[in-house]
């Protein structure tokens, strides 16, 4: 009993040294990808017609803002102010009648003095990969400027970039390391999804829909 006790120790140790590097490596894959495509200062930026926002939730459990939130509209809010993007594609999650993303990022943009005619909604953004394709499929941008924390925005690129879509990456205010600590956790095995929905599965959106023309 002692020795198979032994074995076995030893057998799921060698499986999590292996998933550990598996890890490791999809990691460090989507941010040297991503590297190149990524801008932090506004002026930096070139021209395009259209940024994608991803969505997060606006408020935390406890009622207080969400800080991921706040930055990705002060990031949306600058590029547009600076001439830029024309339009900002607010994509989220509307999965429940009470919560919507890209209805809570619509109002905090037009808070912010961004016009109801630069704003779009897409109410079928629910994941990351979701968000990408339909910016092409569905609202027709080939090039587009995603908005997002940088390790988010290293993960969408690298999902555009696969896809053919000629994207950059505009970087929001990231968060203290105790902020952010849970959701840079889920990171690391979002990384791992993400190499199975490109390399392995063929994922595609949740849901198509009608396209929209941004003129």
């Amino acid at each position: 009993m002692k020795l198979l006790r032994s074995k076995l120790f030893k057998w799921l140790l060698s499986l999590t040294i292996i998933f550990t590097i598996i890890l490791f490596i999809c990691y460090k894959k989507v941010s040297t990808a991503a590297a190149p495509y990524l801008y932090s200062t506004v002026a930096d930026v070139p021209y395009h017609k259209a940024a994608i926002l991803l969505g997060t939730s606006r408020y935390l459990s406890n009622g207080w803002t969400n800080l991921y939130f706040q930055y990705r509209i002060d990031a949306a809010v600058a590029l547009h102010k600076a001439g830029k993007i024309k339009y900002i594609i607010a994509s989220g999650d509307n999965s429940r009648k009470e919560y919507s993303e890209p209805e809570d990022m619509k109002m905090a943009l037009m808070e912010n003095g961004i016009p109801d005619s630069a704003i779009v909604l897409d109410y079928a953004g629910f994941r990351t990969f979701d968000s990408m394709i339909r910016g092409k499929e569905i609202f027709g941008q080939n090039s587009f400027i995603i908005v997002s924390q940088p390790f988010h925005n290293e993960r969408a690129l690298y999902i555009a970039r696969h896809n053919g879509i000629h994207a950059i990456g505009f970087n929001a205010k990231d968060v203290t390391a105790r902020y952010g600590f849970k959701t840079k956790a889920r990171e690391v095995l979002a990384r791992l999804k993400l190499m199975l929905d490109v390399h392995l599965l063929s994922t595609e959106p949740k849901f198509g829909g009608e396209k929209v023309v941004l003129e």
